[in-house]
């Protein structure tokens, strides 16, 4: 298996912010992103297909199931650790699972890992299209429930939200019509945009926690323990979806289609969420490591199983 690039360039990103922050207070990157994040759920609504929608609601099971163990029981196996971690540090690390667990799931790469795997493709894409949907209305909520760091006032959250992600998403949709075959066209470029505008949230929000001495006071035993935490959580998903799938008897399309969509998180939708719901807090990029951690996880992991499911065809 190959290392993906993105992860590469996630850790370029980490060590610039750390070896050059000037750019962050010389360009208005607060602008920049703002603009650029609506824009990437404008394209992102130029490639969502209603038609594709419509023709998988009929698995219902199959689609309680995914978003179920996306928002429901994710959240909840963090929230039983939670004890576990003492100390500000700590109870930040645990705020960044937290926040992993809130988030919806990936939108192409859980399709592209479960065409690989020859799982069900439309339902793979109608849960990883409304995943991102209701992961608007219900990531706040439940960090405006249990967040403990910080002061978040959940209708600004939603005001914000609405307007720099639901809106740019309602006029890709509208426009589909006329632009709908850019995104396919130019496949390259609008991933390219996506994957930079993340970047360019990273960047900034280590610029700041480095400058902050965020990371001071984590240990490299803390950063393997959290690794682990992220690693065993991955693996309680996998195993807890695996179960229930053949509790409800699932074809082995539909196993395939919701451990691969039920187990992933959004790195996208974790670093705009991120923007929106915390700021500008200092101990952002601490947030955020358990989600580059999980990300790296589960391009790993799930790019394996992926492999190892196509050859057994």
């Amino acid at each position: 298996m190959k290392i993906d690039s993105f992860v590469i360039a996630i850790l370029l990103v980490v060590g610039l912010a750390y070896f050059l922050p000037a750019p962050a207070h010389l360009l208005p990157l607060d602008t920049i992103t703002r603009v650029g994040i609506s824009l990437v759920f404008f394209f992102y609504g130029l490639k969502l297909s209603p038609a594709k929608i419509k023709s998988g609601l009929s698995n219902w099971k199959l689609h309680i199931v995914i978003q179920v163990f996306t928002f429901l029981v994710f959240p909840l196996l963090v929230l039983g650790i939670k004890p576990l971690f003492v100390g500000q540090d700590e109870e930040t690390m645990w705020l960044g699972l937290f926040f992993l667990a809130a988030l919806p799931s990936t939108v192409s790469s859980s399709v592209v890992m479960v065409s690989i795997a020859k799982g069900n493709i439309p339902a793979a894409i109608f849960n990883a299209s409304i995943s991102g949907l209701i992961g608007i209305f219900i990531t706040p909520l439940w960090m405006g429930l249990f967040v403990s760091v910080g002061n978040i006032n959940v209708i600004d959250v939603y005001i914000k939200l609405l307007s720099e992600i639901l809106l740019p998403i309602m006029g890709g949709l509208l426009l589909q019509k006329w632009l709908g075959t850019l995104p396919q066209r130019f496949s390259f470029f609008f991933t390219q945009f996506d994957r930079s505008v993340i970047l360019l949230v990273i960047y900034k929000s280590f610029v700041h926690s480095f400058e902050g001495n965020v990371f001071s006071s984590v240990q490299i035993l803390d950063f393997l323990i959290l690794c682990t935490w992220v690693f065993v959580l991955f693996l309680a998903i996998y195993s807890l979806i695996t179960l229930a799938g053949e509790k409800l008897r699932f074809s082995r399309e539909e196993q395939i289609t919701a451990l691969f969509c039920g187990t992933k998180k959004s790195l996208m939708h974790g670093t705009v969420f991120s923007k929106v719901i915390f700021g500008n807090l200092p101990a952002l990029a601490l947030i955020l490591l358990p989600l580059m951690l999980f990300h790296a996880f589960q391009i790993l992991i799930i790019g394996i199983i992926a492999g190892r499911y196509n050859q057994r065809n």
